[in-house]
């Protein structure tokens, strides 16, 4: 089985490739404004120098100053430094002896680092969501949320370092947030950090590495890909609006190209936001490839970092809002499901330490960059964080899941559906969120063997559903939500207590009384 390698053998296998005196200087994603992982983690930092020449690194600040010698070894150098705490700003410089040089980098903060990746629906900028103009003066108004942005680049080789850097470390503008459309810095990744850091209080670094139109296997590693029985091939791209649909990918391009350089970055954890490039392509192994690949990311940041980024580092992601009304042939409905490892909720036995944003209840048709894109970032961002606070910050009393079913059993002439939690239930709206098979040999594969059923009853946790008119011993499970565009905007009709929180699309088998 392949592992990743070591810092080590990452400097021999890239000795043939670095020039014999590169240019002293950091890594591409170090620089004036950054933010570096706060203790307890230790930041780890690099860049490239002479080979054998000696380097000190030191950092300057407000508490303390403290040096890190290192050696410059095949061209590459790297230190990590003792924690530090969350504040600043500190000054880190570096130090060469051989050409007797030295490199600062100022107004450097310390607190957590958070990865922003996946298509389009994460390159989607500030200034095309709902509200942008408002949410563009808010900018300055945050300048220890700092922004960094990996430019769109993709190898058929893993790089050591980024290839080009779009945004280098800056504090947030309106300028900078709302720069080209899809291409400069995302929607959810700022909105994200923003509410993260009006809880926090202390510096958040964002950095987004995000392409429109692009297939998780892209993201990829060969070793992830392998695990689920995907070798290496030219991915076809679906063609949604705007989404780059002119492109193939091949496997494991951007994984190269856009993830593996940053891999000795300590990171707090990552936030995710794709998926519809594989409605319609290998979509039956999203259950395993996007399982595979969160576990890959871990364990690859894990040792890139020497140990300092968690081996489960958090890692949220947003279930598929909407595309096409009455499609059900789109792979929406599946996708999300597949998101989950098939259990319908995150975290989950296969799927640990992990967060979903459910975003079915925030369709938009009227979204001038197509329906597959909607506006509405600000509710998928504030739902990320609930997950954020309650995951990877421990926040006991953050409610950040809608009501999942426990059981669903079938009476006399209705079937009982009982919640995890207490529900808010919508029943104005005549449409059909349910679905009940019947079906006399036990399969429920096919949609004509699903007829949809009313809501006839609810309470504090529970629903009551009618029954389909078919012999009872044929009914067998119930589904709801299983359509790409089941509800109106927030009105699908289960939703948490406080009316906040949908309840996810799910499947379930049903019981006998």
């Amino acid at each position: 089985m392949l592992t990743t390698v070591t810092f080590s053998l990452l400097l021999s296998a890239f000795a043939s490739v670095l020039p014999a005196a590169e240019v002293f200087r950091f890594s591409s994603y170090y620089g004036n404004h950054m933010v570096l992982q706060k203790a307890p983690a230790k930041a780890v930092v690099w860049g490239f120098g002479q080979t054998g020449a000696k380097v000190v690194v030191t950092l300057s600040g407000p508490y303390k100053v403290s040096e890190n010698p290192t050696t410059v070894i095949n061209g590459i150098w790297r230190t990590t430094l003792k924690p530090v705490e969350a504040g600043g700003p500190y000054i880190l410089t570096a130090y060469q002896s051989i050409s007797n040089s030295s490199i600062t980098l100022t107004d450097v903060l310390f607190g957590d680092t958070w990865l922003c990746s996946g298509q389009s629906n994460m390159a989607f900028t500030v200034g095309q969501v709902f509200n942008a103009t408002e949410e563009l003066v808010l900018a300055s108004k945050f300048p220890d949320v700092r922004i960094f942005q990996a430019a769109l680049e993709h190898s058929d080789e893993e790089l050591i370092d980024l290839a080009r850097v779009e945004v280098p470390w800056s504090q947030p503008t309106a300028e900078l947030l709302g720069g080209k459309k899809f291409s400069h810095f995302s929607a959810v990744c700022w909105l994200f950090g923003r509410y993260l850091y009006k809880t926090l209080k202390y510096p958040i670094g964002l950095v987004h590495s995000s392409w429109g139109g692009t297939p998780v296997e892209a993201w990829s590693s060969p070793r992830a890909l392998h695990k689920c029985g995907l070798m290496k091939s030219v991915l076809p791209v679906q063609s949604n609006f705007l989404e780059s649909a002119s492109v193939q990918w091949n496997s494991s391009v951007l994984w190269n190209a856009m993830i593996h350089p940053l891999l000795n970055m300590t990171v707090t954890g990552a936030i995710w936001y794709q998926g519809e490039a594989n409605t319609n392509y290998n979509r039956d192994t999203y259950n395993c490839s996007f399982p595979v690949m969160i576990d890959d990311w871990r364990m690859a940041f894990h040792e890139g970092s020497n140990g300092q980024t968690p081996l489960d580092f958090p890692f949220g992601f947003v279930q598929l809002s909407t595309y096409r009304e009455n499609d059900p042939q789109d792979g929406f409905r599946e996708i999300r499901w597949h998101q989950t490892a098939d259990y319908g909720y995150a975290p989950n036995e296969r799927m640990k330490n992990t967060f979903m944003a459910v975003a079915i209840d925030v369709p938009d048709d009227r979204s001038p960059w197509g329906s597959i894109h909607p506006e509405d970032k600000q509710d998928v961002a504030y739902r990320l964080v609930l997950g954020a606070r309650a995951v990877a910050y421990g926040e006991k009393n953050v409610s950040f899941q809608g009501p999942f079913p426990i059981h669903a059993v079938l009476k006399q002439d209705f079937i009982c559906i009982v919640f995890n939690q207490g529900i808010n239930a919508i029943t104005g709206e005549k449409r059909f969120f349910f679905e009940i098979c019947c079906s006399d040999d036990k399969m429920c594969e096919s949609d004509d063997k699903w007829l949809p059923v009313e809501i006839v009853k609810h309470g504090f946790n529970y629903v009551h559903v009618s029954t389909p008119k078919c012999p009872a011993a044929d009914i067998t499970a119930v589904r709801y939500l299983w359509t790409d565009w089941p509800c109106k905007f927030k009105a699908c009709p289960i939703y948490s207590s406080d009316g906040l929180l949908p309840g996810p699309p799910f499947i379930l088998a049903i019981t006998n009384q």
